[in-house]
């Protein structure tokens, strides 16, 4: 039984303090930069503050308390329940639509530097192309693209019918490719995300000096309907695994970060598992994209119907990846509708 209400609640208000602040940490890291002591005082503290509720609730004049105490309880165990139940099943649609987006969100910088490193190689070979018409036999790779681009537009266009007759096995080509330079990406990033950004500075040089190839040769738009249906998802998910790449250099190098470099790899582990997973099955589907679709071109294919799939691939990726997972709530000061991470 309480008897002094006010010394009470001097006593055990940090703890409750304490108890929401970390609550609010564990909803920005999902999962968790806690070492054994610091989830040791996460449970003690949920215990005491459940203990508080029991008091409280003898005191009925105390609703606005009680509701508060309920509240941070509820939170912590659903805390502890959630990370038990998911340690326990991996749930594979919820991962791709939740977790995978999170996680995205929460490297977000990581991104728009991989994107930034590609643009910059996207200028240069673009320039090297523009200034040196016999740069692009050194920058590209795939000798189909060595030659006269208007000259291969107009051997493409001459096929009358879709043929079937290898797609499969070159969509699974494609993946397998993919999925192998996008992990080297990742793994590159062990080298304090130098290899990360060197590649993804050659694959701009690359991309560029094609589009300018083909821009040149006046073929702008058979080049974004042969581009654009899975280069809309393949090039942003190449851009991720180099987002993942430079969250590891970052581990590696630990800038502003006081726990040691084993602590700081063993607490972007999951994110870089969940990045490169996410990375897997965008590749999938852009795979199938290529083989089935990219490859084909007018008369047999019109040129606008591969371009609007190919936008509405790219608006649809970038909702999915910035809105996927967040719920949205109302603020208490008004009727005005907040979006939030699930986790917030």
């Amino acid at each position: 039984m309480i008897i002094n209400l006010q010394k009470f609640i001097d006593r055990e208000k940090p703890v409750w303090d304490e108890l929401d602040a970390l609550l609010v940490r564990i909803g920005r890291e999902p999962y968790g930069s806690f070492d054994l002591e610091e989830l040791k005082r996460f449970h003690y503290l949920a215990e005491r503050t459940s203990a508080d509720l029991v008091h409280i609730r003898e005191m009925v004049t105390q609703a606005e308390l009680q509701a508060y105490l309920e509240s941070l309880v509820s939170r912590a165990y659903g805390e502890i329940q959630e990370k038990q139940a998911s340690s326990m099943r991996f749930r594979p649609i919820h991962w791709f639509i939740s977790v995978f987006p999170k996680t995205f969100r929460t490297h977000l910088r990581c991104f728009v530097m991989a994107v930034m490193i590609t643009l910059i190689g996207c200028m240069f070979g673009g320039g090297a192309v523009l200034f040196d018409t016999e740069a692009k036999a050194a920058i590209m790779p795939f000798s189909h693209l060595h030659g006269d681009p208007s000259e291969r537009v107009e051997m493409e266009e001459r096929r009358d019918e879709i043929k079937m007759e290898g797609k499969a096995a070159f969509s699974t080509q494609l993946m397998t490719h993919n999925t192998k330079i996008s992990i080297l990406v990742l793994a590159l990033g062990i080298s304090w995300g130098l290899g990360s950004i060197i590649l993804l500075f050659y694959n701009g040089v690359i991309l560029g000096a094609v589009i300018a190839d083909y821009l040149i040769a006046g073929e702008g738009v058979f080049l974004t309907a042969w581009l654009l249906p899975h280069g809309s998802v393949e090039i942003p998910a190449i851009l991720i695994a180099g987002q993942a790449g430079l969250v590891l250099g970052g581990a590696m190098i630990g800038w502003g970060n006081r726990l040691s470099m084993k602590m700081r790899l063993r607490q972007i582990v999951p994110d870089l598992v969940t990045l490169i997973g996410g990375v897997a099955v965008l590749l999938v589907w852009a795979g199938l994209v290529e083989s089935y679709l990219s490859q084909d071109h007018e008369p047999v294919m019109p040129y606008w119907i591969k371009i609007t799939i190919g936008m509405i691939e790219l608006i649809l990726l970038f909702s999915f990846l910035g809105l996927s997972g967040r719920t949205f709530r109302r603020a208490k000061a008004g009727d005005i509708l907040m979006a939030g991470d699930e986790n917030e």
